[in-house]
């Protein structure tokens, strides 16, 4: 039969019931204390010890209370084979955890301790932890480090929580501190950024809930609503796209003006773009298929199967060898770059609108409407 750890003062105890297949059910027995009535003779007088070492004192009946839980698991009372000596191992094993488990929440409820680590309590150590956390991609450690500078000015600009800009307790983080964070972040964003920034920012605190560090989500009720149908990012116009697209100057960088202006038909992220290569071209079908890296691995939609047209065929050009696995851009930029040739552009008054690198993926609109533009490699 299994052998399991003979431990008496273990509460939860861990037991065996031999089955009739061969077989023994491993439970749990938990000891929950005695009870204790009187021991009356036929006249309904209290009983007494009349010898032995309780000679004088009042007899009592005691009754043991305990309790019995099944875990579902099975070990070989006879193995036959190390297969089976082994099962039964991993088995104990697995039981005895759950057992330490079971005591561990004794423990807590009945003496206020637990055996593991001590829980966060300060809400924004809590905060970074997400933000450092390398289990998250990039791009979502970056929304979180966003959402945590705009919560901190928040704190510091608020004389009433001021207080916490370095220590924040848990069951401080209240409903009308979160209302005055969004209402802060509506003044201070723009576009997307109060939602996006309240997003990750309900995230945390909804994790904070789940482990228990919070009782009760202070988000609750309280939204940043907008409306779907304004477009909140500013675009190009047409007219700004064409100018844009013949806009010529000394030291320029063609590339960069290739890899804008496709993105502005393509609605692609300059990093995905950078990282395309002729092996992501389909020629003849006149299709093109990459992975979003910023949704890679964490979305069922980072697969694109874009069609394209004459027009972004061109843009695109020919392998100058028979490699495909040339990249499409044959010079990739640094970010500063990138911002320095449409700064040019501002400065010379080809394009009225800010110009971030990001401006060309949000102007759906303006990449529809601009399909007849002409343009030359």
């Amino acid at each position: 039969m299994g052998r399991l750890p003979n431990k008496q003062k273990q509460n939860p105890k861990l037991i065996q019931r031999e089955m009739s297949d061969g077989r023994a059910s491993l439970w749990l027995e938990y000891y929950l204390g005695r009870s204790e009535s009187p021991v009356y003779d036929d006249d309904g007088n209290h009983v007494v010890y009349e010898s032995g070492a309780m000679k004088g004192k009042l007899k009592y009946k005691v009754q043991h209370l305990r309790k019995k839980e099944a875990l579902n698991l099975y070990v070989w009372v006879h193995p036959r084979s190390a297969q089976e000596r082994q099962q039964n191992k991993n088995t104990i094993a697995l039981a005895e955890k759950i057992r330490f488990e079971k005591e561990q929440e004794m423990l807590e409820d009945r003496k206020g301790y637990r055996l593991k680590r001590e829980k966060e309590s300060n809400f924004l150590r809590y905060f970074r932890q997400h933000r450092d956390n390398e289990a998250f991609t990039l791009p979502v450690r970056r929304s979180y480090k966003y959402s945590l500078t705009r919560f901190i000015e928040y704190l510091e600009l608020t004389p009433q929580f001021s207080k916490y800009k370095d220590v924040l307790p848990m069951d401080a983080v209240t409903p009308d501190m979160v209302l005055g964070f969004t209402n802060y972040l509506r003044k201070k964003c723009t576009g997307e950024g109060p939602r996006k920034n309240y997003h990750w920012f309900k995230k945390v605190l909804a994790d904070a809930v789940d482990e228990e560090l919070i009782k009760k989500n202070p988000c609750r009720g309280i939204r940043i609503v907008y409306d779907t149908n304004i477009m909140l990012k500013e675009i190009l116009t047409p007219k700004e796209i064409n100018t844009l697209a013949a806009f010529r100057y000394d030291g320029e960088h063609r590339e960069v003006q290739r890899a804008f202006i496709f993105c502005c038909f393509t609605g692609l992220r300059y990093c995905d773009v950078s990282e395309l290569t002729f092996a992501n071209v389909d020629y003849e079908s006149m299709v093109m298929r990459f992975n979003q890296k910023k949704s890679a691995g964490r979305s069922a939609h980072a697969a694109v199967v874009m069609p394209l047209n004459d027009e972004l065929i061109k843009l695109i050009g020919q392998p100058k060898d028979d490699d495909n696995r040339t990249t499409i851009r044959d010079s990739i930029l640094t970010n500063s770059e990138r911002e320095l040739y449409l700064c040019r552009q501002k400065e010379s008054w080809v394009i009225t609108s800010l110009c971030p690198m990001s401006i060309q993926r949000h102007g759906r609109v303006t990449r529809i409407n601009a399909r007849q533009t002409a343009i030359s490699h």
